[in-house]
C-alpha cells in the first residue's frame, strides 16, 4: 500500500460525532461477490475497532443484471452514485455479454461521469508473497504508478470508413488536454511529496514516436516540477520502463504516465508483486467520488468454489479507508495482511492452502 494519505478534499461527509462511511457496493460478476463479501467482513471489523460506522448500499449492476434487464446503468443510479462517500467494486464482466457492454457501460461510465481522472496503482511485494524477479523481495518492489483515467485512447474518439471491406480505414484518436495532463500530473507530484520516501517522480511515455501528445505531457512536467523542489524527476520510455520494472523495481517510487501505458505497465507491477490476487487500484476524484476495486477480472472459472483470492479486494478496501482519511484502520488492515500473506502457500486461486472466507478470517483475526 502506498505509504500516504490523499484525502477526499469534500467528502469528510462522514459525520465527525459518528463517522458513518455511506459507502456503495457494486460486487459485480463471477468471484466479485466473493471477494467483496470478505473485504466487507474486513471492513467491518475494523471499523468496529476504530470506532467508525460503515452504511452500505448495494447495487446488483453487472452481466447477470444485464442479460435480465438490457440495462447497464440508468442514470438514477448514477445520480445516486455521486451522493456516495465511496465505491467499492468488484469485478466486471460475464462470458455470455459482449466485450465492451459492461466495460464502457459501467466501468468506463462511471470513471468518466464521476470524473475519476485518476487511477492509483500500488505495487508492493508482501512478505512471503513469491514474485517472479529473482533475488528481489519486499524492500525492492514498493513504488506507486499514477495513471491518467479519463482520457487517452479511452475516450472512444475514432471510427471506420468502408467497414467490411479489403479498404477498411479504423482510426482510435487519442485525447490529451492541457488541463487533463495537468491535473494528472499535478496530483502526481503532490503524492510523491506527501508519499515522502524517495521523493521521485518518473514520467512514463514515448516523446521519440508520440511528438503531440507526450510532447504536451514533458513540456506540462517540466513545468509543473519548478513548483515541487524537494521531488526529483526523471523520464523514461514506456519501453524502457517496462524492462527496469523487471530488472531494477527499485529505481522507482512514483511513475506517472498516460491512460494506455499505464493500462499496461500496471498489469506488469500486479504480476511482479505477486499476481492480480493481491493487486488493489482506486479510480480517484479528489473532489469527488472515488471507487476502488481489486485489478483482476471476475474469473468466472472459479464462480462459487471458494478458491479466489480476497487480499486484492481487501487491500482495496484498505486504499478506500486511507483515502477518506481513515490513514490508522488502513494501517492496520495493513499491517494485518502482512501477517498473513507469509501463512498463505501461493496467492494464485486454489492454490492459497486456505479458502477464500479463511483468508478474510485470518485478515480479521490479525487486526486485533
Amino acid at each position: 500500500m502506498a505509504k500516504t494519505s490523499m484525502t477526499k478534499s469534500t467528502s469528510a461527509r462522514a459525520s465527525s460525532a459518528t463517522r458513518t462511511w455511506r459507502i456503495a457496493v457494486i460486487p459485480g460478476d463471477g468471484t466479485g461477490p466473493e471477494v467483496i463479501r470478505e473485504g466487507r467482513k474486513v471492513l467491518e471489523a475494523v471499523a468496529s475497532l476504530e470506532g467508525l460506522k460503515v452504511a452500505w448500499q448495494p447495487y446488483q449492476f453487472g452481466g447477470e443484471h444485464y442479460l435480465k434487464t438490457k440495462e447497464v446503468l440508468p442514470d438514477s443510479a448514477l445520480n445516486e452514485l455521486r451522493e456516495a462517500d465511496a465505491i467499492y467494486l468488484g469485478a466486471i464482466g460475464h462470458p455470455d455479454v459482449a466485450p465492451g457492454i459492461l466495460e464502457r457501460g459501467l466501468l468506463l461510465r462511471l470513471r468518466f461521469e464521476l470524473d475519476q481522472y485518476i487511477n492509483l496503482r500500488p505495487v508492493q511485494l508482501y512478505p512471503g508473497v513469491w514474485t517472479p524477479l529473482k533475488d528481489k523481495g519486499p524492500e525492492d518492489i514498493d513504488f506507486v504508478v499514477v495513471r491518467e483515467n479519463t482520457e487517452g485512447l479511452y475516450t472512444g474518439v475514432g471510427g471506420f470508413l468502408r467497414k467490411g471491406t479489403a479498404d477498411e480505414v479504423a482510426l482510435q484518436t487519442s485525447v490529451n488536454t492541457r488541463k487533463g495532463v495537468e491535473r494528472c500530473i499535478r496530483y502526481a507530484f503532490e503524492y510523491t511529496r506527501a508519499r515522502n520516501q524517495d521523493k521521485k517522480l518518473t514520467f512514463c511515455g514515448k516523446t521519440n514516436v508520440l511528438t503531440y501528445a507526450h510532447d504536451l505531457w514533458q513540456r506540462v512536467f517540466n513545468e509543473v516540477a519548478k513548483e515541487y523542489p524537494d521531488v526529483t524527476t526523471d523520464y523514461t520510455h514506456v519501453d524502457a520502463c517496462c524492462m527496469w520494472m523487471v530488472k531494477n523495481p527499485e529505481w522507482f517510487d512514483v511513475i506517472v504516465t498516460d491512460n494506455m501505458f499505464g493500462d499496461i505497465i500496471t498489469d506488469l507491477g500486479a504480476m511482479i508483486q505477486g499476481g492480480m490476487g493481491v493487486a488493489a487500484g482506486g479510480n480517484i476524484n479528489p473532489q469527488g467520488v472515488s471507487m476502488f476495486e481489486p485489478i483482476g477480472g471476475s474469473a468466472p472459472k472459479y464462480t462459487g468454489q471458494g478458491v479466489i483470492n480476497p487480499l486484492a479486494a481487501i487491500c482495496a478496501g484498505m486504499m478506500m479507508l486511507d483515502h477518506l482519511g481513515e490513514s490508522k484502520a488502513a494501517r492496520r488492515i495493513e499491517q494485518a495482511v502482512k501477517q498473513v500473506t507469509p501463512k498463505m502457500k501461493s496467492q494464485a486461486a486454489g492454490k492459497m492452502g486456505y479458502s477464500t472466507s479463511e483468508v478474510g478470517d485470518l485478515v480479521v483475526k490479525h487486526l486485533k
